[in-house]
Formats: structure tokens, sequence, C-alpha cells
């Protein structure tokens, strides 16, 4: 399913990368850092309409030739990016959704752990579990 999962901090620095081929390591980290201003357009623009505050959910991003880059925020600011590979076309939005959310669950299950400072990247197996898992999907 996913070929990058990162975890961005809410000053825009990362708390976590993943990427499955391990040679393109340098380009996910690229393709994570451009995304960033998207999600901040898309940021602004829920802040400055009326609806739904508590749609954590950004949707696409952006397409590129070989991937396409979903975002998600949660409400402390933190931001989830996945990027998949754009051959993978029998993956729907809800299924993006539910990655989102089983990421989201599991990075609170992080944040809940007394030993872990707040700010810190995650070195969390329990987590890095989760998102092997996510990944491991798709090969």
């Amino acid at each position: 399913m996913a070929v990058c999962i990162a975890v961005i901090a809410k000053e825009n620095y990362p708390l976590y990368i993943r990427s499955l081929p391990t040679q393109n390591e340098l380009k996910f980290h690229y393709t994570v850092h451009t995304s960033l201003d998207v999600v901040e357009e898309k940021i602004s623009a829920v802040g400055k309409s009326l609806g739904d505050q508590r749609e954590l959910y950004l949707g696409l991003l952006y397409p590129t030739e070989d991937y396409k880059v979903y975002g998600y925020v949660t409400n402390s600011k933190v931001k989830f990016v996945i990027v998949v590979d754009s051959s993978n076309t029998s993956l729907r939005d809800n299924e993006i959704r539910s990655m989102f959310r089983k990421l989201h669950n599991s990075f609170t299950d992080v944040m809940c752990n007394p030993f872990h400072n707040p700010g810190d990247t995650i070195q969390s197996k329990a987590f890095d579990g989760i998102v092997s898992g996510m990944m491991v999907q798709a090969a």
C-alpha cells in the first residue's frame, strides 16, 4: 500500500519517516517536505471556512508521476503524510482514511507512554510494527 509514511511535528520537523525502497529515501524526504506547503494551505483554508473544524483528513495533497501524497492533521497540529504508489488504482479513499486512523491511534499510544518525551523522534517498536504492517500490505 504505502511506500512512505511520515509523522511531522507541529513545528514541521520529522518525528518519524519510513520508506519501503530504502534506496529512494532521500526522494521521499523531499516529497514529504514539499507536501507540507500543501498541508499548510489546506489547514488555513479550513480555518477560514465555516465548515466542520473536526475534519482531520486532508485527502489527496498532490499527485506526481509516480506517487500520490495524502495528508492528515491531528488536533495538536501533528501532520501525517502517506505516499502511495500511483500504479495502485485499487486503493480507495476510505482505505486511506482507515490507514490514517490506525496511524493516529498508534501515535496516541506512543504519546501516552510516560517514558516518551513529546517532540522527540518516535522510536517505539509497536509504532514501527503498525507502520510496517501498512507498508507490507502492498507487497
